[in-house]
């Protein structure tokens, strides 16, 4: 008896232990046969980066650690649990945007459309500009139905945009650096802006590599007039388990013939706002993060509190919050950033827009969405 119990507890052993070394086959194989992952910088890419001295060890460095927590098991499974306000309590319906619209835009116009989360259409000096266009489903590189987006669509398909002179990405992260949106808008595409290292994930999805433009902290590009400044912002990046920090993130000036327009990609709070509205505020717009925030993570998301102060810091005349809306991320109510910035906003007398998703925001004018249109998504 005692021989039979011990034989079965070894069987036992052994297909755990198969089960096991199966798992992590696949997942190896996953991790790097999968395309979404993207692709390693260059040699010559990584001797560029040496030189902004913040480049050591094949990794790009920042002065705040990622969490400030040490059980991290402990914030993957706060995300897991249940929180029946985390998400709306029906699908939100956008406005709807038809492609003739953005080709017969008036170019002295300066419209933005939000289509949720960090991604905008900036029409700007008669230029098609797409800003962190995550334009899939799923926040991730599996179809979870925990990052699953918030509405029922798009403002639009993605195979009804028209030629985009423009795309700008603050960094790789999967709910900003979308592998499917890159290969479905990639043929039509002027350019591409992006920080240090980025540009190897799109040669990898077969982005040409003239169309790609590099840029470290502080360094200026033209896009025919219109002045772009890759700026500094507080956060890390990194697709797969063991590619932390090997591409850099950023925030972006977007510089137009009168308006001037800041994007803040995703960031803790810091100095640099400050600095930045020194160098080049004051700005006429502010695209600010605002959601996805957890106090494990203060140093790399703001709160909203620090989102309108933030906007105040590069002096803006108006704040868009963004990074909201449309993915749970973290374990906060998904109405939680708007009402809190609202709130601040006010105190700091900071001028709000909250456009639903897919309306169009026009510069210039007095009339911004002000809404609470998120009070038809609550339970």
């Amino acid at each position: 008896m005692m021989n039979l119990i011990k034989k079965t507890i070894k069987m036992i052993g052994i297909t755990i232990g198969g089960l096991i070394v199966v798992i992590l086959l696949v997942g190896t194989l996953f991790l790097n046969l999968s395309p979404q992952f993207g692709d390693s910088p260059t040699d010559k890419q990584k001797r560029r980066f040496s030189e902004t001295g913040r480049y050591k060890n094949g990794k790009f460095h920042m002065s705040a650690p990622v969490s400030s927590s040490e059980d991290t098991w402990g914030t993957i499974k706060k995300f897991f649990q249940p929180n029946p306000k985390g998400k709306p309590s029906k699908l939100i319906v956008p406005e709807k945007i038809d492609s003739l619209e953005i080709i017969n835009h008036n170019a002295g116009i300066t419209k933005l459309t939000w289509f949720g989360h960090s991604t905008f259409l900036l029409q700007l000096d008669g230029k098609n500009i797409l800003i962190d266009p995550m334009l899939g489903d799923y926040a991730s590189p599996l179809p979870l139905s925990a990052a699953k987006r918030f509405t029922t669509e798009l403002p639009i398909l993605t195979e009804k945009l028209p030629f985009i002179d423009a795309v700008i990405y603050s960094h790789d992260h999967y709910d900003h650096l979308d592998y499917e949106s890159v290969k479905k808008i990639k043929d039509k595409v002027g350019k591409f802006y992006v920080p240090l290292g980025l540009g190897s994930h799109l040669v990898s999805w077969e982005v040409e590599s003239e169309k790609i433009e590099e840029l470290d902290w502080w360094d200026t590009i033209y896009f025919d007039h219109i002045k772009l400044v890759c700026t500094p912002a507080v956060h890390f990046s990194g697709r797969g388990l063991f590619d932390r920090g090997s591409t850099l993130w950023c925030s972006w000036v977007i510089l137009g013939e009168k308006e001037r327009i800041f994007f803040s990609g995703d960031s803790g709070y810091g100095p640099h706002f400050k600095e930045i509205g020194e160098k080049y505020g004051p700005f006429d717009l502010s695209l600010m993060e605002c959601g996805q925030y957890n106090e494990d993570w203060r140093y790399i998301h703001m709160f909203p509190e620090e989102t309108a102060q933030a906007a105040e810091d590069v002096k803006s005349e108006l704040l868009i919050p963004i990074h909201w809306g449309s993915f749970k991320l973290a374990h906060h109510h998904w109405t939680d950033p708007i009402e809190r910035v609202a709130k601040k906003a006010s105190e700091l007398n900071v001028s709000l827009a909250t456009p639903k998703i897919g309306e169009p925001i026009i510069l210039g004018k007095e009339d911004y969405p002000r809404k609470e249109w998120w009070l038809d998504y609550v339970n």
